[in-house]
């Protein structure tokens, strides 16, 4: 029987509030998976805006293995030092080469199998930085000398773009999750060659917010048209992510579960 990898994906962690609900959390929805494997994305923790060697810490100590980033986490400059320094922090692998940081990332499983992870980012309506999709292709030819177990982060914006790239991947990695737009969608499912896919995982930090931004602030940029300072807001704290179970013998996924926790009251107020 083959061995199976359980792999935990949490999605983007915003501010202090999503902090609190990962310290919560996230020891819970590891020991109730028995995952193998933890990845988290970590692009907005400090205002919004990247991560830096603290918060990091703080992550792998938790539980997480690898941290994936964003678009926002050039808007930090201290985060640039630990792109640069440690190779379990990523940024999208499609960003120029100068740039800090590296776009994929090895590890080893408890069975002994290598792991990796592979992060881009998308260019519809984000920066026009160099192609996803022949990045992947590129990024895949040097990943495949190690393993074909291959967990993927695509941060983009566009739905149809996070789609075409799981038909572009499917059978060729193990799982294309989604980041970036913090609402998690409800298409998680199994492709027909065997890449577990969901648009976007959602959001870990504040759901009394709109995206994680405070709502007066977000009103006032949405109906006076002009800027105002992003503040980030503090409640209402949940944690978002999805379960994955992984053939580790054909590198296949054979499940996904989305879950974001506590749950919204779906109930009619009396």
């Amino acid at each position: 029987m083959a061995a199976k990898a359980n792999i935990l994906f949490i999605g983007d962690i915003v501010g202090e509030a999503g902090m609190k609900a990962v310290r919560e959390y996230l020891p819970k929805f590891i020991e109730q998976y028995e995952s193998d494997f933890v990845i988290v994305n970590g692009e907005n923790i400090v205002n919004g805006k990247g991560l830096t060697e603290t918060e990091a810490s703080e992550l792998f100590t938790l539980g997480a293995d690898v941290i994936t980033t964003g678009n926002h986490i050039w808007e930090n400059w201290k985060s640039r030092p630990l792109l640069a320094t440690n190779p379990m922090v990523l940024r999208p692998f499609n960003y120029p080469p100068e740039n800090p940081g590296r776009g994929y990332a090895f590890a080893t499983l408890p069975s002994g199998r290598e792991i990796a992870v592979l992060q881009l980012q998308g260019r519809v309506y984000m920066q026009p930085i160099d192609c996803p999709f022949r990045s992947a292709d590129y990024a895949l030819t040097k990943i495949y000398a190690r393993t074909n177990l291959v967990i993927t982060d695509f941060h983009a914006d566009a739905t149809a773009e996070k789609v075409a790239m799981a038909w572009h991947l499917d059978g060729r990695v193990s799982a294309v999750v989604g980041t970036h737009t913090h609402i998690q969608t409800a298409d998680a499912c199994l492709m027909p060659k065997g890449t577990a896919y969901i648009t976007d995982v959602g959001m870990t930090g504040p759901y009394d917010s709109v995206l994680g931004m405070r709502k007066d602030v977000a009103l006032k940029r949405a109906i006076l048209q002009t800027a105002h300072k992003y503040e980030i807001a503090d409640g209402d704290a949940r944690i978002a992510g999805v379960h994955i179970v992984i053939n580790e013998e054909n590198s296949h996924a054979e499940y996904i579960e989305s879950f974001v926790y506590p749950e919204a009251n779906r109930g009619a107020k009396s």
